[in-house]
């Protein structure tokens, strides 16, 4: 069953999503050769503690840390280690909060200092992917849009779409209905409504979309070995359209990049 918010609870959930939209920033300065993915989840943990919220994973399912961090061929679910990343590394970051009673649910693929272009290309049509389906969100559109949006972007340049991992709505609970899968026909599926919160996250892969995982019974790898890339905002429907709860201009501050990706989707102006 959908769980409609409120205004006042959509006021919460941005608070809860941009804290963890200001972890990925602290963190995009801190991501670069040498450093290794316990450090990362660490400085992440007291982050969110320090902002008066509680780390969303840690524990959620018996999942170990704060971060899931999924290095090149991994999806997602990866469990912090202490590899150091490498020259050349993607590193996808996937971090959720607890504040007030609801969650925020975030992800960014960070490069590590200079990968090939091949891979740039994949980041970049995962994230454009992602604001495509962002704009099927909207009143008289139903699952199934945001879905074909998706798959049909990616597919186009010859990615692979992960089928057996889904956004999903998000509240009280981290997984609320519906499923929002990146796949799929248009005009199909859960019809949305005013005041729904869901979380969009496309996981491509550079080659097939088959996956497998390890047995550390988290971690999701492609079944080929090749790059998945994979980002994800938290989104509400207000008056109609899609707003952004969570942001990457945090990141993009701390690496210097200019982008206007996210006006058509802001509010208002961020929160320092």
């Amino acid at each position: 069953m959908i769980q409609v918010k409120t205004a006042e609870e959509i006021e919460l959930m941005r608070e809860s999503a941009l804290i963890v939209s200001k972890t990925l920033g602290m963190l995009a300065g801190e991501i670069k050769p040498g450093v290794t993915g316990l450090y990362l989840d660490k400085l992440a943990e007291e982050f969110i503690r320090d902002h008066g919220a509680e780390p969303g994973f840690l524990g959620m399912y018996d999942f170990p840390n704060t971060l899931n961090l999924s290095p090149n061929a991994q999806v997602v679910h990866g469990i912090p280690n202490d590899t150091p990343l490498e020259e050349g590394d993607i590193l996808s970051v996937d971090c959720g909060s607890l504040k007030n009673g609801f969650y925020g649910d975030h992800a960014y693929t960070f490069e590590v200092g200079e990968v090939d272009e091949e891979v740039r290309k994949l980041l970049r049509v995962t994230k454009e992917s992602l604001y495509k389906g962002i704009e099927q969100f909207r009143i008289g559109n139903r699952v199934g849009d945001v879905a074909y949006a998706i798959q049909q972007h990616c597919e186009a340049e010859g990615y692979g779409i992960v089928r057996e991992l889904v956004g999903h709505g998000l509240g009280k609970k981290l997984h609320e209905a519906p499923e929002i899968p990146n796949y799929g026909k248009r005009g199909r599926g859960k019809k949305f409504v005013e005041g729904m919160v869901i979380a969009i996250e496309p996981m491509v892969n550079m080659g097939t979309r088959r996956i497998k995982q390890l047995r550390d019974g988290w971690t999701i790898l492609t079944a080929d070995g090749k790059p998945s890339a994979h980002f994800e905002h938290d989104v509400a429907l207000v008056n109609g359209r899609p707003e952004l709860l969570s942001t990457f201009q945090y990141i993009y501050e701390a690496l210097g990049i200019q982008s206007e990706e996210e006006e058509p989707f802001r509010a208002t102006k961020l929160q320092g």
